[in-house]
């Protein structure tokens, strides 16, 4: 029995890991994110902290967020900006139309709701492509989270699943939603960019 138990650890342990870092990434995340227009270059130094840790199996992801943060800020600092605003515009939008009663709403509606789903794939997916290749280009990781998130029907609708599920099932953890729900969307996004994934 007891010999049962000690060989269980190590597997138990490694479980443990796949919540606790992405939720201590997801922690990082939080409180740079409280500047509100820092959300992307946040998010983008979440990924780089999660690819570092699956790649080199560095655990310092709090930190490494933190790390990272100031180099996605010069980078990111006007597509956040931007993405802030659309982001706010879209909401009024939807609130607005959630109040009218005319039948021709409900298009107007189903079509907000499209773009915000496009613009949560896409900025997860940049934060991956960010994450992937800290020295690149926002016009290179713009282009690879295009061909990440939109280059495969099924791989963008599990990536806009992920961002759902992430945030309704983590509501059982306290804090769930804001430690996991941005960490696990970005954390899948990673290994679908993966080259390991396409080799044979």
């Amino acid at each position: 029995m007891q010999a049962t138990l000690s060989s269980g650890w190590p597997t138990l342990l490694r479980r443990l890991e796949f919540v606790a870092y992405p939720a201590a990434a997801g922690a990082a995340f939080t409180v740079l994110s409280l500047g509100v227009v820092t959300w992307l270059p946040a998010l983008a130094a979440m990924g780089h902290a999660l690819q570092r840790w699956r790649v080199e199996g560095d655990s310092r992801c709090f930190t490494n967020t933190f790390a990272a943060f100031p180099r996605y800020w010069r980078s990111l600092w006007r597509h956040s900006l931007a993405s802030t605003a659309a982001g706010i515009v879209l909401a009024a939008n939807i609130v607005h139309l959630l109040g009218r009663p005319e039948p021709w709403t409900f298009v107007l509606l189903a079509a907000q709701v499209g773009i915000a789903a496009a613009l949560a794939i896409h900025h997860v997916a940049l934060a991956a492509e960010a994450g992937r290749s800290s020295h690149g280009t926002v016009r290179t990781w713009s282009r690879g989270a295009l061909a990440l998130g939109f280059g495969s029907a099924a791989r963008g609708t599990a990536l806009l699943g992920a961002v759902i599920s992430a945030a309704l099932l983590s509501l059982v953890v306290p804090l769930g939603p804001l430690l996991l729900g941005p960490s696990i969307p970005v954390l899948l996004a990673l290994s679908f960019a993966d080259p390991r994934r396409h080799t044979s």
